[in-house]
This record gives C-alpha cells, sequence and structure tokens, in this order.
C-alpha cells in the first residue's frame, strides 16, 4: 500500500453514496461551571454557560460520512414533535438529504442531554420511545428505502442499531434482500436485541461487550485466543463476511474466520468515548467501498476510533487529521 493509493482513496470518497438505516437522535448539551452544592439535596448546582445541539445516533454516522467527503442517504424514523423539528434543522444547516426521514406523530424523537462542567460529564438525560415500529411505519420505511435505492445509486449501506426500535426484525430481512440482490455492500452496528438476526453481511461490528453476550462467550478482551475462535464460529454461522470487533483502549480485531488481525491502539489523550463506534462503522463503510483491503480498512478505522475519543461529546471525524496520521501507518511506504 502506498500513500499514493491512501491518498487516491480519501479523494475517491467524494464519488461515494451511503445509505443509513437506524435510530436517529438529537444529542444535546448542557455545559456551565459547578460552583457549589445544592442546599435541596447533595448535588452539584450547575450554573449554565451554554447550550448546544448535534445529531446523534445514525445521524452521526451520517455527519461521519457527510465529513469525510462522501454523500449520506440517511433513512429513519422521527416524531412530530419539538426535537423532531430540531433533528430536521441541524440536517438542514448540515446541508444533508431529509428525504429518507419519515414522520410518526405516536413515536417520540430520541434526545439525550449530556450536563458538563470541565469537561466532566455529570449528568445524561434520556427522552425516548424504544419499542419497534409499528407495522404501518415498517411499511412506509421499506417503500421509502425501496425507492431510494431504485432512483440513486447506493456504494453500501450501514445498518445502525441503537435498539431504539427503527431496526425491526422485518425492516433487516426485507431490505437485507433488496441489498443482497443490487450487490450493495452491507454493514451492521449492531445491539443486543437484533444482534443474531442479522445475515450474511460484508461487515458485522460489535464492540467487545456486545459481541460476547451476544455469543454467550465467556471471554475477556486479553483472550486472543477465544475471541479468535468465537470469530471464526460466529462467521461460519451468520454467513458475515468479516467481523470488525473495536477492544476500546485495545485497539480492534478484524477477522475473515480464517485470517485475524489484531490492531493495538494508538497512545491518545482520551476526553470522552462517545461517538467513537459511530466513526469506526462510517470510516470502514468508505473504506470497504472504495476497494481497500479489510487489514488496510481496520488499520484506518483503528485511527478514526482514537482521534474522535480526543474530543469532548460527539462528533465526526477530522477528514484531513485522519489522511494525515493514515499516512504515516507502516503499511504506508
Amino acid at each position: 500500500m502506498t500513500a499514493r493509493s491512501v491518498k487516491e482513496a480519501f479523494e475517491g470518497f467524494s464519488r461515494l453514496r451511503i445509505m443509513i438505516i437506524g435510530d436517529v437522535m438529537v444529542d444535546s448539551y448542557l455545559w456551565g461551571k459547578v460552583e457549589r452544592i445544592s442546599p435541596e439535596a447533595p448535588v452539584p448546582i450547575v450554573t449554565c454557560t451554554n447550550r448546544e445541539d448535534r445529531l446523534g445516533g445514525a445521524a452521526n454516522v451520517a455527519l461521519n460520512i457527510r465529513s469525510l467527503g462522501a454523500s449520506a442517504l440517511l433513512c429513519s424514523v422521527i416524531g412530530n414533535d419539538t426535537a423532531g423539528k430540531t433533528f430536521i434543522k441541524l440536517l438542514k444547516q448540515n446541508k444533508m438529504e431529509t428525504a429518507g426521514i419519515l414522520y410518526d406523530p405516536a413515536r417520540k424523537t430520541t434526545q439525550k442531554t449530556r450536563i458538563i462542567s470541565s469537561n466532566q460529564h455529570l449528568l445524561r438525560v434520556d427522552e425516548e420511545d424504544t419499542h419497534y415500529l409499528q407495522p404501518h411505519t415498517e411499511t412506509m420505511l421499506l417503500e421509502a428505502v425501496r425507492g431510494l435505492i431504485s432512483r440513486i445509486k447506493i456504494d453500501a449501506v450501514i445498518f445502525q442499531d441503537y435498539d431504539k426500535g427503527v431496526i425491526t426484525p422485518r425492516i433487516i430481512e426485507e431490505t437485507s434482500k433488496l441489498f443482497q440482490e443490487a450487490g450493495i455492500p452491507v454493514l451492521v452496528d449492531p445491539k443486543k436485541r437484533n444482534f443474531n438476526l442479522y445475515r450474511n453481511a460484508t461487515v458485522f461490528k460489535p464492540n467487545f461487550r456486545e459481541f460476547a453476550e451476544g455469543v454467550k462467550a465467556d471471554i475477556s478482551r486479553n483472550d486472543k485466543e477465544g475471541i479468535t475462535r468465537e470469530a471464526s464460529a460466529f462467521l461460519q454461522k451468520t454467513g458475515h463476511k468479516y467481523l470488525l470487533l473495536t477492544l476500546s483502549e485495545q485497539g480492534v480485531f478484524m477477522s475473515d474466520g480464517r485470517e485475524s488481525h489484531h490492531i493495538p491502539a494508538h497512545v491518545r489523550d482520551i476526553a470522552d468515548v462517545s461517538g467513537a463506534g459511530d466513526t469506526v462503522i462510517s470510516v470502514a463503510a468508505l473504506c470497504f467501498a472504495s476497494g481497500l483491503s479489510p487489514l488496510v480498512t481496520a488499520e484506518i478505522v483503528n485511527l478514526a476510533g482514537g482521534i474522535v475519543c480526543e474530543k469532548v461529546g460527539v462528533v465526526p471525524v477530522d477528514r484531513e487529521q485522519l489522511l494525515q496520521e493514515s499516512l504515516q501507518l507502516d503499511f504506508v511506504k
């Protein structure tokens, strides 16, 4: 792998369009100062200095795709509420398409409010519905996805599951058939409820805890032989082509069932791990769609996850920083 080929891949991101199906949300931040304890209860009083709303969940994946230069087509369901209006406003501010966003007045738009002081995360308040979509809403979402892929060339699809109910067993089964028939690579970032429902994905990307719980294996992050063994059995059972595991401070693990690679994490000044998984799946989708090898992809996503962990809050990866750090990797000559 040469520096020129890595640069060409990054430059080629601008020609790619990635569809993201999953749970979207508004990530809200209340920043403030803590200078005293409440006389009403033994809790800190936060004097608010700033408020900010950001795109979260599957929308943060879409934002990462866009920040890397590609086009993102987001498919999801939100409520007809204040948070939903905020969400659409944020999409438009970031010049992102809304064609795949549907409204369900019976659902609440997911909103996570984080209270932060001196870069310390003090509290999070979640407002959400987590039940599966109603059948008529499932049908609407399926028709929207079917219509979009019939009109637009899609280079890869990401299932971004935050277990809020948008990705249902029916959505998984019927859209997966569509993508396989169209020859579109599929990447999955799963959660527990739907973990074992996916089949024949190009890349399946849980974190270590999700994987261990999903396969019901008593293994640790340090047990590389155990992880390799469980990965091979899992890939054979599900038909997935690659398993990409994020191992937190120990880096990432990639396997195709025959060969496995562990890429150690780079030393970083970690500020916040929020959104790292979103970045990893985004970069993986673009790398695979660009034809980069699985090992090179794993090396680059390992860098990307670390870069966003240096920032407070959920933020997209910086394309130029990721490119420059990728050019410094040992395999780039």
